[in-house]
């Protein structure tokens, strides 16, 4: 089951159930969107409401979250290009909330990054308030799961010794999420494709399988911590294959558009625009 946040033609946030490419109307969307709870799936799956073209809607990111989690280094392939040691622990930052857009909406970038690049990653949807899980039950604290595209300003990210994560990751727009929430029932997240492509070319490719730490590993180090709250996201990591990993290296470009697919989820669209 697909669960997504839309605005009408006449400016109206609802949720709804999609279905190829139909969504069925679930009712106004409250403030966090869509948080993966059981009572928000029950409210989806009930939906009977009007039913609109997905082509007829604006797709907005489903969930508006208290925190947006990310992990970096999370594939070997990724840490390998990167020239950076394998992670003992989950390297662990955020980005702002307020970077986020929906599939279809566009990347823009500020003109002064020089280097704006593509991160496609699987991110996971908390739909209960978690604190100190355990390796054997932090999975029953994800509702959800559903693509992310951790687009990252290097220029900004590397202009420091310390390196700026944060700002180099959260400029508006760097936050690209959905187009929906699916959900886990019967859904092995050990095993999800991961795919990034740009005008056909396939840019990265792997699957969850392959990650450094597992999902459940990473709430598990997460919340001890830190207490996590239904709708939080967490951003799992990206594959090898990032442009700037690449030789030569290959930047995200004015006017092109960006896919990231998620097995299960579908395919997060965006255009890319440079600010002028």
């Amino acid at each position: 089951m697909l669960a997504v946040r839309f605005a009408t033609t006449s400016g109206d946030v609802r949720l709804g159930r999609l279905d190829g490419d139909q969504i069925t109307d679930a009712g106004a969307a409250p403030a966090i969107g869509f948080d993966s709870t059981p009572e928000a799936w029950s409210s989806i799956a009930a939906a009977a409401g009007t039913t609109h073209a997905v082509d007829s809607v604006q797709l907005l990111h489903p969930v508006h979250p208290g925190k947006l989690i990310a992990i970096g280094l999370n594939y070997r392939d990724h840490a390998e290009e990167s020239e950076l040691d394998i992670p003992e622990v989950p390297v662990v930052f955020s980005k702002f909330s307020t970077s986020l857009i929906g599939s279809g909406q566009t990347i823009v970038i500020p003109r002064e990054e020089t280097r704006p690049d593509y991160e496609g990653e699987l991110a996971v949807v908390i739909c209960k308030r978690t604190y100190r899980a355990t390796l054997d039950n932090a999975l029953e604290s994800v509702g959800g799961y559903t693509a992310i595209n951790d687009v990252s300003g290097r220029r900004a990210q590397l202009e420091t010794p310390l390196r700026q994560f944060v700002y180099g990751k959260s400029f508006d727009t760097f936050g690209p999420l959905g187009p929906a929430i699916a959900s886990v029932d019967g859904v092995d997240l050990g095993n999800i494709d991961v795919s990034t492509t740009i005008a056909g070319e396939v840019l990265q490719s792997s699957n969850s399988r392959n990650l450094i730490f597992s999902v459940a590993q990473i709430i598990e180090y997460l919340s001890r911590g830190i207490t996590l709250e239904p709708g939080d996201v967490i951003a799992t990591g990206t594959p090898g294959g990032v442009g700037d990993g690449r030789n030569p290296k290959r930047y995200l470009r004015d006017d092109e558009t960006v896919e990231v697919t998620v097995s299960g989820v579908g395919t997060l669209s965006n255009p890319v625009r440079f600010e002028h």
